[in-house]
């Protein structure tokens, strides 16, 4: 059962530490070295220093990663969805990042007379057919299990790029600020979005606060609004207001 759950994990996040699997699954380190020495062993999982990740073969045949991950805490992420789409004004250049709450960002963002720039194919699915919206997407390499492009090509596209509001996914945020992501690949390019950006916004359901990650993508200082649901811990919201970021609650 714990084993199946460190796949489930592994599969919806990809790299992960041993530090965060114990955390969620509430087993000790020894405890979940020794699941993933003998998922190791079977061939499930590819141990790396510090953690675990699926083999390449494992991790390009889950055809459903995303798709698993978009019915998680649903009406919260529509809530946010919904609230963050407020913030946006005709006219403006947006960047959606990748993520199931960005999705639906770009759903409720449909028939609007604004530009989209975004890494994901989920967003492009939302706003493909859309007359009204601008829709640039970034190059990049293709990680179908995540619907997400990167690497090196995304990158360098949003050098080029300055957009009017970022809005960004994550994996977790810590009481000091700093926001988490468990999917490595990606790190490079939120970073890029963040340079690219006059206003970055955080959309992060209750479950992210403090969530987990296996690296710091920012702190709060480059976040200047985090739009999060009504069951988001009070004492990091607080923390994050004092540290200077606008916290809306949908």
């Amino acid at each position: 059962m714990r084993q199946a759950a460190v796949l489930a994990h592994l599969r919806a996040h990809g790299l992960t530490s041993v530090d965060d699997l114990a955390a969620r699954l509430g087993a000790s380190h020894a405890t979940i070295r020794r699941d993933l020495h003998e998922l190791e062993c079977a061939g499930q999982v590819l141990r790396v220093h510090g953690g675990a990740s699926l083999p390449p073969d494992v991790d390009s045949d889950e055809p459903v990663p995303f798709e698993r991950v978009a019915t998680h805490e649903q009406r919260h992420k529509e809530a946010i969805a919904a609230r963050a789409a407020r913030l946006v004004v005709d006219g403006d250049v947006v960047l959606l990042d990748i993520g199931t709450t960005t999705m639906l960002l770009a759903r409720e963002l449909r028939g609007r007379h604004i530009t989209v720039v975004t890494s994901s194919l989920a967003v492009l699915d939302e706003l493909r057919h859309d007359r009204h919206v601008e829709l640039i997407l970034l190059g990049g390499i293709v990680r179908r299990t995540y619907h997400s492009l990167v690497g090196v090509l995304t990158e360098d596209t949003l050098r080029q790029v300055r957009v009017t509001r970022a809005f960004l996914g994550t994996s977790g945020i810590t009481a000091a600020g700093d926001v988490l992501d468990t999917t490595l690949v990606e790190v490079p390019v939120k970073r890029a979005m963040i340079a690219s950006a006059e206003h970055v916004v955080l959309l992060a359901d209750h479950t992210k606060l403090p969530g987990h990650g296996t690296l710091r993508v920012c702190g709060a200082g480059d976040i200047r609004t985090l739009v999060t649901d009504d069951r988001a811990d009070p004492q990091i919201c607080s923390a994050l207001a004092e540290l200077g970021t606008e916290v809306i609650t949908a």
